[in-house]
């Protein structure tokens, strides 16, 4: 019973932790350690010739050295007193996940289009995608704002949360280093086509299941049998392997139409239509929306803790 407490506690409390404070700006971030590592990781190697042997070492080295700190790091605890394991990895689990920032950051943009205009609504945007926002519709902001939020609910939440189920802190680090690579360098331009390559496929890679019981999840606590048949009718249609089956599965719920050509640094992205009804996005549904991702969330935590117990129990 002391080891399922010291598996299941710090997912809990973790968990409320980001309910309640999010991700407070100008806090001490691992991810800002992560992101100092690869930017000069890349500013050292990302040159001359061998670029893509260059980008894999980067990766793996970087991704290594989380899961060793955080695996000698959980050993040393338990050496000096397990105990210490509850508030240390509940810290930790609280950095993992993004779901309370996410939600927020997307109330924002919806509450500055409507109060603000439209100028004031594109740059808040761009604080969160990577598109190009100066030319957005107030409609298209609020498409994007949706997009990321059903991409990110599995890139931000589901996704670390099912490797910490899997390998616990240790693993969840992981995840978000790889997250971070693909977020820094995992890009088809110029510059990281070849560098980034590798941290992009293992990003890919890392993101299957997650992706797909992301969309699984929407549609639970929905009870949408549009969304269930959108995520089997769109899914693989989106240029990414996963980004496609939540953001399908949202256009069911919402029964709108996401995708279409967008603008990407300077390069315009050609990107399928995921859903069926082009209609109007009313500001009120971003609180249908983040109440989807509260509801996945914590669904996720809990059926974590159910698998946990009845291991321990069988």
């Amino acid at each position: 019973m002391e080891e399922l407490a010291l598996l299941a506690l710090p997912l809990v409390l973790g968990y409320i932790l980001d309910l309640l404070l999010g991700d407070p700006e100008n806090w001490p971030h691992p991810i800002r350690v992560f992101g100092n590592a690869i930017a000069q990781g890349t500013r050292f190697l990302n040159k001359g010739n061998g670029r893509f042997w260059k980008g894999l070492c980067l990766t793996i080295g970087l991704c290594g050295a989380v899961f060793l700190f955080f695996t000698g790091l959980e050993m040393a605890l338990r050496h000096i007193h397990p105990g210490l394991l509850i508030p240390i990895n509940t810290i930790w689990v609280w950095y993992g996940l993004a779901n309370k920032g996410l939600i927020t950051e997307g109330e924002r943009v919806f509450d500055v289009l409507e109060k603000d205009g439209l100028e004031a609504g594109r740059r808040q945007l761009s604080r969160i995608v990577g598109r190009d926002t100066s030319q957005l519709s107030a409609q298209q902001i609020r498409i994007a704002v949706l997009e990321t939020m059903s991409e990110n609910l599995s890139d931000g939440v589901i996704a670390p949360l099912f490797f910490c189920a899997l390998a616990g802190v240790p693993g969840m680090m992981l995840y978000k280093m790889i997250n971070t690579l693909d977020s820094m360098i995992g890009y088809r331009n110029e510059k990281y086509e070849q560098f980034g390559k590798f941290a992009a496929r293992l990003d890919d890679v890392a993101n299957l299941i997650p992706a797909r019981l992301t969309a699984l999840l929407m549609v639970l606590v929905t009870g949408s049998v549009r969304g269930f048949r959108f995520v089997f009718r769109y899914g693989n249609q989106h240029k990414s392997p996963n980004s496609g089956y939540p953001e399908a599965a949202l256009a069911g719920i919402l029964d709108c139409r996401f995708g279409g050509p967008n603008v990407y640094h300077g390069v315009l992205v050609e990107k399928p239509f995921i859903g069926e009804r082009e209609r109007i996005i009313e500001p009120r549904e971003i609180e249908r929306v983040a109440a989807i991702n509260h509801r996945s969330c914590l669904l996720m935590v809990v059926g974590i803790i159910v698998i946990y117990v009845g291991l321990w129990n069988g």
